[in-house]
This record gives structure tokens, sequence and C-alpha cells, in this order.
């Protein structure tokens, strides 16, 4: 961002100091573990409300001081402004401030308690109500107390419910989302980047394509500013019917298990489970092909050539040496993965495009109309830039095989699997069966009547690689004891 104390013209009356401790303590902040401050917080827009609330945005801009990059980072905090305290909205509380603009006979109604607006119902409705008032394919601005720009889009093809009450989404951590009844759902991007979002901007295109495979988009909320465009939040698709990818596979795996430990004599086959989840992994890489053509059709695709297939496996090995940094165990792997990620660098054939860039089993949805990928953002950690380049599809086609063995593997690391009568060797078979049945079968109807090229197969097999290396370091600094789950990929690759 450019050097001027702030791409915000108007300074918040919110209190710097009472931001550090809310931010630390907020799923979705990404500077835990660094050391930082609270440089400012300025009011950027207004909803229009009739009397309390006041419902209003602020931006923070936290400073680090440990001389990583990114050196500042910006928050959005939607605030839900009260004149007396909200005992409801004690778990959301921030802050409270005496608010000089207000003319009040008594000084008790000149103080603001600030809520994050996400918990609060009567915020929420009035958001609703905002976008509700838009005419689709048109953009209404937003006027009102410090606003500086924000504007409201809204895609064509869906009447919102205005009288839908809120709820918020508890299961997310980069962003905040809010369940509007059974209509819609809106996600509030948390870290702010200049620029368009992927979530939105891949959102549009699938929905404007009639895709089957992605939640509609119903509309979006920006901001202009002096550094460009912020794009704060999204609406779309509520998927009501919709079952976790993860946890339906976790539960495939559980059935596995169940039925094996009456099934002492180690027989059993994993396509002989209750629960059995290959029709549904084949159904899943059926849709993301599918996604890949809509994807590529409308943001187009280019030939990788070899100087970009050399570079792809340079980063892929230098990644792997900041790795054994962190995790040396991995050095007994270098050798071999190196020769993996050089292989890359003679490809032919191979075509990089748009793509979701972050996806596994936690970024799908199983519904009865078929299954729907979500979170189209990418990874949150990497630059907004570097999220919307384009990229292999086989990234994605990894990052799922990857899944379907921490399903497995996640199932025999917890208590449920533990029994102290089962073999563990043999519940790690039949966690690798399970897994290498699934990820078979995605692979099969990801590629439709055709086989993997052997050049597609050299590929595929770096970005596992790739991602398993990623998986380890992961491991090592959250969650030590499942560090054998990534490691044993990376065993197996040489086999």
């Amino acid at each position: 961002m450019t050097p001027h104390p702030s791409p915000f013209p108007h300074p918040s009356p919110l209190p710097l100091d009472a931001l550090p401790d809310h931010l630390a303590a907020a799923r979705w902040f990404g500077g835990k573990g660094r050391p930082f401050t609270v440089s400012s917080v300025t009011r950027v827009a207004e909803i229009p409300t009739e009397g309390e609330p006041r419902v209003v945005i602020d931006i923070v801009e936290v400073s680090y001081s440990d001389g990583a990059e990114p050196a500042t980072e910006h928050y959005q905090l939607p605030l839900s402004l009260y004149a007396h305290p909200q005992e409801r909205l004690n778990h959301a509380f921030i802050s409270w401030y005496a608010d000089d603009t207000v003319d009040a006979a008594d000084e008790n109604e000149s103080w603001r308690h600030a809520y994050d607006a996400v918990h609060d119902r009567e915020a929420m409705a009035a958001w609703l109500a905002a976008f509700a008032a838009v005419e689709p394919d048109g953009g209404a601005k937003v006027t009102g107390s410090g606003s500086t720009g924000l504007v409201l889009r809204r895609v064509p093809g869906h009447e919102l419910d205005p009288e839908a009450v809120s709820t918020p989404f508890s299961g997310e951590q980069s962003n905040s989302s809010v369940m509007f009844g059974d209509d819609s759902l809106m996600k509030v991007f948390r870290k702010l980047t200049p620029g368009v979002n992927p979530d939105i901007e891949i959102h549009d295109v699938l929905t404007r394509a009639g895709s089957e495979h992605a939640a509609a988009l119903y509309g979006w909320a920006e901001l202009a500013t002096e550094d460009g465009l912020l794009q704060l939040a999204l609406l779309q698709q509520f998927l009501k019917t919709a079952s976790d990818g993860f946890e339906l596979a976790l539960a495939s795996v559980r059935n596995l298990f169940a039925e094996a430990s009456v099934n002492l004599d180690g027989e059993l086959s994993v396509a002989e489970a209750g629960g059995d989840f290959a029709d549904e992994a084949h159904r899943l890489g059926e849709a993301l092909a599918e996604v890949h053509a809509t994807m590529a059709e409308h943001f187009g695709s280019e030939p990788l050539q070899p100087a970009d297939l050399a570079a792809l496996g340079d980063r892929m090995s230098a990644r792997l040496d900041a790795a054994v940094g962190v995790v040396p165990v991995l050095a007994e792997y270098r050798d071999r993965l190196r020769a993996t990620f050089a292989a890359t660098a003679g490809l032919t054939g191979v075509t990089r495009q748009r793509v979701h860039g972050d996806l596994h089993l936690g970024q799908t949805l199983r519904t009865v109309v078929g299954w729907k990928l979500v979170d189209f953002e990418g990874e949150p950690a990497k630059p907004l830039s570097e999220r919307r380049e384009p990229d292999s599809p086989w990234r994605d086609v990894a990052g799922m095989l990857r899944s379907f063995d921490y399903a497995a593997h996640a199932v025999v690391m917890t208590a449920e699997s533990a029994d102290s009568s089962d073999d563990p060797e043999l519940r790690e078979d039949r966690a690798r069966a399970w897994a290498d049945r699934n990820g078979h079968a995605f692979l099969a109807g990801y590629l439709g009547d055709r086989d993997l090229t052997p050049d597609e197969d050299a590929l595929l097999r770096a970005y596992v690689a790739d991602k398993a290396v990623y998986e380890a370091v992961y491991e090592a600094r959250n969650r030590p004891g499942w560090l054998a789950i990534p490691l044993t990929a990376l065993a197996d690759l040489g086999t």
C-alpha cells in the first residue's frame, strides 16, 4: 500500500487502546503470534437505519514490529452502536466512547457502546434491507455520516427476503458469515486488500454462466479508496440442504472402521463397508471438472511454457528447503522430492487457468442437487494479487487427493478409532485403502472417459508432494501429533 498515513479519510472515534485485545481474541485475525499495535481506526461508511442502532463500518490498521512482511494490515469492523449497553450483545462488545457529535441534554445519552454487528440481528437487518433496495445489475451508493463511497451491487435472478432473520455462522475463521434464514448468506471479509476479491469475481462468473456446482452470487459490497477498490462482503445463496464434504467423508471412514471391528478376520473390503463414499467421490470429481471448464471458458487458459514449468519446480524446491528448517526429518526425502519437482521442467501439453486455489473436502458441500464448491478466495495467507493468478488445475486436484488422505487418517488419530482391541497396523491399512479407493474414484470422475497422461501424472505428483510439504510444516507448528500423516504420504510417493 502507498506510504501516506491512511487511505481512509475519516477518523473513527473508537478508542485505539480497546482494540488489540479484541483483535488478538478474534478467530479471523491473521496476526496472531506477531507483535503489533493498532495504528489507526477510520470510519468509512454507514448503513442507513431509523433510530438505533447506528450501523457503521470501521477499518483498523495494524502495524507489526517484527520486521516481517506484511508490515501493516487492514481489518474490517462492522459495528452496531447503541447509547446504552445491550446485555444480549455482551459477547460481541468491543468498546465504548463519548460521541462529541451528539447534542444531548443528558450526558449519558452521548455515550456509544460499540458491538460487532455480525452478532446483532438489528444491524444485520439493516444490511439486508440495504441490499434488497438495490436494482439488479446496478449499484446503489450508500450515503450516510462518514461514508466515502460504499456501493452495494446485486446480481439478477433472485429476490431477497428482507424479513429473514440473521444468525452468525460459528465455523469460519478468516472471515465472518451470517445466514439470513434459509434465503441467503453474507460473508464479511475481515482482512482487506485493495483489488478484486476472487471469491466475488469467480462466483459472479459461475453464477452468470449457470453453473450447478457453486452457490449463486446475489450481490456484494465495495468501497472506493485512494489505494483502489476494497471489496468488503458478498451475499450469496444459502445452501440449506447442504452437508459438509469433510464431515461426510469422516462418517464414511468411521463406518468402515466400525464394521471392521466386527469382522475380526480383517478381510472386509472397503467397497463392502456401509457408507461407501466412492460414488460421491466420483461425482465430486465430475463437479470439479465442470467448474474448471467453465472457468477456462470465461477467464481463458494458456499453455505452461518450459520456463514457467522450470520456475514452478524451483518454487516447490525452495518451499521444501524452507520446510526442512522447520521439519528437519524432511531432509530424508529432499533428494527424491527435488527430482519430482525438477521433472516438471520437461513436461508438455499442460495449461494454466483460474482455479479454486485452496480446494479440500472442507470447501465442498453436498446438497440434494449435487456437489457445490465454496470459498473461491484462495489461500488467505497469500497476497490478493497472487490468489488471482492462473495456475494449473492439477493444484486443485492434488488438494482434494490430500484431503481424502486426511479424512481417513483423522479418524485414525482421534479417540473414536483408538480402541485398544484394534490392531494399529490394521487401522492404518484400512485408512490407506479408503483414501486410495476414494482418491481413484475422484480422479476417474475428474478425467471422465480418458486416462491421465504421463505428463499430467508427473505434474500431479509434484503438486501432491508440494501440498504434503506444506502440511508437514503446518502440523509441526500446530499439531505435532499429526505430523505422521503428511510424512507417510511423502514416503509413499517414492514407492
